[in-house]
């Protein structure tokens, strides 16, 4: 349009509009963070409501989520809500229950370092770790080695790097027994009865003893007939070559009541008498 001579206002200055725009992204900021702290007050305002009204309905997830976010919202420093401890508590138990035994001892524990824990919180997670170590032993002894080192695992203790753990004792006593009747079964095809005799008293585990019954028959029958034919030679007359099959008996008895194993008597006493222990065929015998 047309100047009538007035004069155009001038335009700001650059400077001074610069000037204004952190003042404008200040304002924004504050509002942002005023707007932000005051819906998380309301927030933590509502949550107490909220863990009630979860536990109210059974709804332990729930409540425990309510429960650490009030926890971890709360205005005042080192305030504890007793609500967290009353959800975790229930938690845990629900858990353990459901045999979810590793989740349950860490929530238990976590129960137990916070402020809200009770004395019996700590009472029960011993309660718990010893009772699945009780029912580890048992399900070992039942034979069953893996849902043994299976309720070991939740405590930490199925095994360890350096061999320490109750697990750890565990399958070194099992794979000692299958070793045993591994060498016992091995022994009495080669017709080594006092051999066999003696890799079969060295199973302790009594799943394996059971598991070794039918090899101790076989052997117990390859040793009573060792003795029959000692006891006919003597009819005969003791050999030249072996020593007195009775008085071996009777020594190789003393030792074994002593303490001794029967391999281990056997050797001890065919010494005694002069004699070593070879293999005579596919017997082991007492000689001259």
């Amino acid at each position: 349009p047309y100047n009538w001579g007035i004069p155009s206002p001038p335009d700001p200055p650059l400077a001074l509009r610069r000037h204004r725009l952190p003042r404008f992204w200040l304002a924004i900021t504050l509002g942002s963070v005023t707007i932000t702290v005051a819906a998380v007050y309301w927030w933590e305002r509502q949550l107490p409501e909220r863990i009630e009204q979860a536990v109210g309905r059974g709804d332990l997830d729930a409540c425990l989520s309510y429960s650490e976010q009030l926890a971890a919202l709360s205005w005042l420093p080192g305030r504890s809500p007793q609500e967290q401890g009353h959800c975790r508590r229930a938690k845990a138990s629900q858990l353990w229950q459901a045999k979810r035994w590793r989740q349950a001892l860490e929530l238990q524990a976590l129960l137990i370092a916070s402020p809200a824990a009770l004395p019996q919180d700590r009472q029960q997670l011993t309660l718990w770790r010893e009772q699945l170590r009780r029912q580890a032993i048992e399900r070992f002894q039942a034979g069953d080695l893996e849902a043994a080192l299976t309720l070991l695992a939740p405590l930490g203790e199925d095994r360890h790097g350096d061999g320490s753990s109750l697990g750890d004792d565990l399958s070194e006593t099992w794979n000692r027994n299958r070793l045993q009747l591994e060498r016992a079964s091995r022994l009495a095809g080669q017709a080594r009865w006092w051999e066999a005799l003696d890799a079969l008293n060295r199973i302790d585990h009594p799943w394996w003893q059971e598991r070794s019954r039918p090899v101790r028959q076989r052997v117990q029958q390859g040793v009573n007939s060792l003795a029959a034919k000692d006891r006919h030679h003597d009819s005969h007359g003791e050999l030249p070559h072996t020593v007195p099959a009775a008085r071996l008996d009777a020594l190789v008895q003393q030792r074994i009541a002593a303490g001794r194993d029967e391999w281990q008597a056997f050797q001890e006493a065919c010494r005694q008498l002069g004699g070593r222990v070879v293999e005579a065929g596919p017997e082991t015998a007492c000689q001259r």
